[in-house]
């Protein structure tokens, strides 16, 4: 066990059950809180709630997808590091998630090291 994502709060929304549990216990396991939501409407509410250090999303989720989440962020001017993650290959999305807000762009099946360390690339020290 890290203490890498000691003190920092880590939001993780995404609609796979399997895939949302790995990167919770990957972030918890490096000394992270977790919040977690299954779809993009739920996603949204957490992170206006809980003010999470950084934002994991899933591009494709059911109830809001992550681009209209990373687009409302955008609107209450709700700042934080997101990583954007989908199995979408389209150039088109990894642009427009980028030019909306998103800081990084994976694709799955994500490593979860490239994951924690993008996370840790992103966080601003604390």
């Amino acid at each position: 066990m890290s203490n890498r994502f000691a003190n920092r709060t880590i939001a993780i929304v995404d609609d796979d059950p399997d895939i949302l549990q790995a990167m919770e216990m990957a972030f918890r396991h490096e000394g992270a809180t977790t919040r977690t939501a299954s779809d993009g409407l739920s996603g949204l509410h957490l992170v206006r709630e809980s003010r999470p250090d950084l934002l994991v999303l899933d591009m494709m989720l059911p109830r809001s997808s992550g681009l209209l989440v990373l687009e409302k962020l955008q609107e209450e001017s709700i700042e934080l590091p997101i990583i954007m993650v989908t199995a979408n290959q389209g150039k088109r999305h990894r642009e427009f998630a980028l030019g909306i807000g998103a800081r990084a762009y994976l694709f799955k099946p994500i490593s979860l090291v490239r994951l924690l360390e993008t996370a840790l690339e992103l966080l601003p020290p604390k």
